[in-house]
């Protein structure tokens, strides 16, 4: 064929591909590669049809030839790579988008593509610095805002994406996506009035918009319209059954609301876990030496000022390192002094915050642990499909979810026979119950806890009750029982302190809320968040009598409060979320605060409310208790804490543990001592 007649079908070609013609466009490619085998713009332009169409396995091979026939060509590299990238072989596609980058610097797309592959790699600085050289050199580049602003909120906080985020929006206002990603931003950011809107606007765009409705079911929990927040995860849901942040989220926020049985949650919990691919057997053959010392991984986003990091610090800091080698996985991307104390203690320490999931998994296998700890549940930002995988011989869910994964692949769930009586809740869990203290918790003070103050009852004239509690955890039929508390205790008051109740739209729906339930706005006070931990703990010394909230009890709040002199009064219900006040009053020696039904709870809280001489002595008395029993037993509880892992591998090491089909009833008791208190009546990142 004569070179014009060449030159005239790639150019036919070619308007063909710009105007979006695919299959038009390479049928005009072929007849140029049959009469001219070698001519690269036909190998290397049908080779980009063929990405385009989504076939990309054969599009790298095209590309491959094309890059052989001129070596020299950045674009060919750079799409060769890009190829590669979607056939998810990102170490092959690596070089060939390190050399488009260096022979085309001023190729946006080139280094676009290089930082989707070093994120994909986990390699996050050179994915940013990749990410933003792109942006650099293409200010208004939609996709590289999107995947910087992404990779930013995985990897330094959703604060450092929201300026990225609003300049994608700015670009492309009429995209649910980017309209989504900075709802999520801003909603993690103390914005979420402007992150509502923004949801809903998305939805506008796109009603099925995955992201847009988890990120809304979201806000709605975290500013207390909890129903809304189910419906709005169940939409979610709708449009992906499997979708992980959704059903966690759905299953975090049922805990809050009353009314929700546990076998509606244990049903809930078998749904998530149907929806997880069936795991496999640990591949590994570790020696099943029940006596050897242990590698230990921690899997958690909270190795940071944060109420997980204050119970299981004194835990690993107690542990004996003859015998645990201890492996941390740090999934935050804040970094603070709590933070430096956790990697102090680490034999191993990996940040892992924006890794990608595969990445996570590499690393954990790699480290080999014998026992994989989960402490964060289906709390925000966790990892339990990574334990679907079978990460380690032994699997272990404690401390910071209140409830079963309902993952089969994990084993055991760290309780006590306080918050979990034995025989009432095994059938309710996918894991053995491992009973290993006389209360689950270890607690740490806060070093910038103050002396407790005088009852301030005394120089106020009335009795002040108080409750702390994430305000998710009070329920209707929580504050319709204070309404009546404040009726039979004349004068007194109610102070509510959480975030977001500083909010005037927030604290005006609440005020209705109470005045619904029978409380006079004029006698509950609510407060925000205090700017740092001493003057939250300050505000102990305005309450009287603390009032812990149920079906959903508080755990940091309760030993708070204890700390700073302050009685608490709790309601023991039929689960581990309504008992953990129950575990924690009776480890503290006041077992005589916990109610078994709404009539004891108000017949307690009067009582202490008009014991003005008994409360004076309690505020510098409560510390002493708590330090005769094991809460403050640092030593102590850790060395219950590593009976139980040792336990949880011995029957490992017996086979057990890898039984896939475990007895209903099966239990773990661990403890030294007899249960303290019998058995009473039965939290997305941004998508990219």
């Amino acid at each position: 064929m004569p070179p014009a007649r060449l030159r005239s079908l790639l150019e036919e070609a070619l308007r063909h591909h710009n105007a979006g013609r695919l299959d038009e466009a390479e049928r005009l490619y072929a007849r140029v590669r049959t009469a001219d085998p070698r001519n690269f713009d036909a190998l290397h332009l049908s080779g980009l049809v063929l990405h385009q169409q989504h076939r990309h396995a054969e599009a790298a091979d095209r590309l491959r030839r094309a890059l052989r026939l001129d070596p020299t060509s950045a674009v060919c590299e750079m799409r060769l790579g890009a190829a590669l990238n979607a056939l998810g072989d990102h170490r092959a596609a690596e070089p060939h988008l390190e050399r488009a980058a260096r022979r085309a610097p001023d190729l946006p797309e080139a280094w676009f593509h290089l930082g989707l592959t070093r994120c994909a790699l986990g390699q996050v600085a050179g994915a940013r610095a990749a990410l933003e050289r792109a942006r650099s050199l293409r200010p208004n580049y939609p996709e590289a805002l999107e995947h910087l602003g992404a990779l930013l909120s995985r990897c330094e906080g959703f604060e450092a994406a929201v300026p990225v985020l609003r300049r994608w929006v700015a670009v492309q206002p009429a995209s649910a996506q980017a309209l989504a990603n900075l709802g999520v931003a801003l909603a993690q950011t103390n914005g979420r009035d402007e992150a509502l809107a923004l949801f809903d606007h998305a939805l506008a765009l796109d009603p099925d918009h995955l992201l847009a409705h988890t990120g809304r079911a979201l806000v709605l929990q975290e500013t207390y319209r909890l129903a809304e927040a189910v419906e709005a995860y169940g939409r979610a849901l709708q449009v992906r059954p499997t979708h992980h942040e959704a059903r966690s989220g759905r299953l975090f926020t049922l805990h809050y609301l009353d009314g929700v049985s546990r076998e509606q949650l244990h049903a809930e919990h078998q749904a998530f876990a149907a929806a997880l691919p069936a795991p496999a057997p640990f591949p590994g053959r570790p020696a099943p030496d029940p006596a050897r010392p242990l590698r230990v991984g921690f899997l958690s986003p909270d190795f940071r000022a944060h109420s997980v990091a204050y119970f299981i610090a004194p835990l690993l800091e107690h542990l004996d390192p003859e015998q645990f080698e201890i492996v941390l996985y740090h999934d935050h991307p804040r970094v603070d002094a709590m933070t430096e104390r956790f990697r102090a203690r680490a034999a191993h320490w990996r940040h892992t915050a924006g890794l990608p999931a595969d990445v996570v998994e590499a690393t954990i296998r790699a480290d080999a642990p014998d026992l994989l700890v989960d402490l964060a549940g289906h709390t925000g930002l966790n990892r339990l499909p990574l334990f679907a995988r079978r990460l380690a011989p032994v699997q272990v869910t404690y401390l910071g979810y209140p409830d079963t994964t309902g993952i089969p692949a994990m084993d055991y769930r760290l309780v006590d026979a306080v918050s979990d009586p034995e025989g009432e809740g095994d059938r309710f869990h996918s894991e053995t119950l491992c009973r290993f203290a006389p209360t689950a918790w270890c607690y740490a003070p806060p070093a910038a806890a103050a002396a407790p103050a005088p009852a301030p009852s005394a120089a106020a004239g009335f009795v002040t009750f108080g409750c702390f509690n994430n305000f998710s955890k009070v329920g209707d039929a929580t504050l319709r029982l204070w309404a009546a508390l404040l009726a039979e205790v004349p004068g007194s008051r109610l102070l509510l302190k959480a975030q977001g109740l500083g909010s005037p739209a927030v604290a005006e729906r609440l005020r209705s809320r109470l005045a619904a339930c029978g409380l006079d706005p004029a006698r509950v006070e609510l407060l925000g968040r205090t700017p740092d931990l001493a003057s939250h703990l300050g505000l102990y010394g305005r309450v009287d009598v603390a009032l812990d909230t149920f079906p959903y009890h508080g755990t940091t709040t309760t030993c708070e409060a204890l700390w700073m002199g302050v009685p608490v009064v709790t309601l023991a219900g039929d689960r581990h979320s309504s008992r953990v006040g129950a575990s924690l009053l009776a480890a503290a020696g006041h077992p005589e605060w916990v109610a078994r039904d709404a009539a004891g709870y108000l017949r307690i809280a009067g009582r202490l409310a008009r014991d003005v001489a008994g409360r004076s002595l309690l505020r510098n008395a409560l510390r002493e208790d708590m330090a005769r029993g094991p809460l403050l037993d640092h030593a102590g509880q850790s060395a219950r804490f590593a009976a139980a892992l040792r336990s949880c591998w011995a029957g490992w090491c017996a086979g057990r543990a890898a039984e896939p089909d475990r007895h209903p009833d099966n239990s773990l008791m661990i403890s030294d001592s007899e249960p303290i208190l019998s058995a009473s009546h039965d939290l997305p990142a941004l998508s990219a």
